[in-house]
């Protein structure tokens, strides 16, 4: 029989203290006020002293009010229920479904043990050259996507949700703004992937620590349907909002902050959401995509600084591309020598000569002199811009790679790309 509490030692924004025994870290507790029940967590133990932060906040909560501790974490229900539908940061429903309670799970728990992993093999297919092409996404990858706010990251995250070749789509939305939300929830269902996915959203103006309790949710129910052998791919956005929120949190709780405010933990925190991503031996897959907004598109923020060590790589998000240089998916040499033999040379070549382009774009706008070799490159520049760059463009890897031949035969003779004679022979097109 689990003790009820009756007085409230304090409440500092949406954290409150009690004092009480036999409660665990994490373990969930209800707040019966005058405006009607709510859930908190344990988010801090000192001596007998218990904070815990309150989801729907503090408003019409009193000193005199009753506290009974569940004698559990936060659960989420899992089930086949689940697809087509959407959720709140804390599990309930966001759509006019009906609230799901059956075969409740904890959140939060621990990443899998690396002796059941398995190495990474398979391509995960987007339909987007510049992922497909140079820096092609695998099953079981965690890799963030590193924007600023105005850039169509949102767009990116919903074009690879209709596309990918997956058998589960989790969306994590966190501080959505509503219109973005709207945005997704319309987007897949026109595109007829809403069927395959699964949103647990929160908005900017919900509270707070429902933000904290996104990720742990989509990977808890991302880790039940892998274990049923389903490949899952996990989108969050915004991870940087998740981090505010840590640090929010941590100023309510008087913490000693470290960088730039946010909470000495960070790498940890971050880390232990993004180790999630799994590829089962005789199971199914879980792979992350997270969206990290940089705040002045500060590379060195603690949020993308702490991430990039953790991940395999990132996506950079400029002038609504993806950018090609920065941008690396450190385990496509895992799949990509297994999809088409000119896959690896033409990834290399198609960049070498990119960067080649750019060089000369600086030089015409410094007023040089343009060679034939010049005007060659510029060529090339535009339309690699325009049939690779474009985040509009949707097409299959293997007719990217027959584009990307292509555009080398419009623009140079077979001698000028350095590729592989063989290569050539096979995959230069005929005019």
């Amino acid at each position: 029989m689990r003790k009820v509490y009756s007085k409230i030692e304090s409440i500092a924004g949406n954290v409150i203290s009690v004092v009480a025994e036999d409660v665990r870290y994490g373990e969930l507790a209800e707040i019966t006020s005058a405006h009607g029940k709510s859930l908190a967590e344990v988010i801090r133990l000192s001596g007998k002293t218990v904070s815990l932060q309150v989801y729907s906040g503090t408003r019409g909560v009193s000193t005199g009010d009753e506290i009974r501790f569940l004698g559990h974490p936060m659960q989420v229900s899992f089930s086949d229920d689940l697809l087509g539908r959407i959720f709140n940061g804390s599990g309930r429903p966001r759509d006019k479904g009906s609230n799901l309670t059956e075969n409740l799970i904890e959140i939060g728990g621990p990443s899998v043990n690396p002796a059941k992993r398995i190495i990474p093999r398979n391509m995960v297919r987007t339909g987007i050259p510049m992922i497909d092409l140079f820096n092609t996404l695998v099953v079981s990858q965690k890799l963030p996507i590193f924007s600023v706010s105005g850039e169509p990251y949102n767009e990116l995250l919903a074009r690879i949700a209709m596309q990918a070749e997956v058998d589960i789509i989790i969306l994590g939305g966190m501080g959505l703004k509503y219109d973005d939300y709207l945005f997704f929830k319309e987007t897949l269902e026109n595109g007829g992937a809403m069927s395959r996915s699964i949103f647990f959203v929160h908005t900017a103006s919900d509270p707070i620590v429902e933000c904290l309790l996104v990720p742990d949710i989509a990977l808890a129910v991302a880790e039940k349907f892998a274990l049923k052998s389903k490949r899952v791919l996990v989108l969050l956005t915004d991870m940087t909002n998740f981090a505010d929120a840590m640090k929010e949190i941590a100023i309510t709780q008087e913490q000693v902050p470290s960088n730039r405010g946010y909470p000495g933990d960070l790498y940890s925190q971050l880390a232990s959401r993004y180790e999630k991503a799994v590829d089962f031996e005789g199971a199914g897959s879980i792979t992350v995509l997270g969206v990290t907004t940089m705040p002045g598109d500060d590379v060195t923020h603690p949020v993308p600084d702490n991430t990039g060590y953790i991940t395999e790589g990132q996506y950079y998000l400029r002038g609504g591309r993806i950018e090609p240089f920065g941008s690396l998916s450190r385990l496509k040499q895992l799949v990509n020598k297994d999809t088409r033999e000119d896959h690896r040379a033409l990834m290399d070549g198609m960049i070498k000569l990119y960067a080649a382009y750019k060089e000369s774009l600086e030089k015409k706008s410094m007023g040089f002199r343009m060679s034939d070799w010049d005007n060659k490159l510029l060529k090339y520049g535009e339309l690699f811009e325009r049939g690779m760059m474009d985040l509009s463009v949707n097409i299959p890897l293997e007719q990217a790679l027959d584009n990307g031949w292509k555009i080398f035969a419009e623009c140079f003779t077979k001698d000028e790309t350095n590729m592989r004679s063989e290569l050539i022979s096979k995959f230069w097109p005929d005019k």
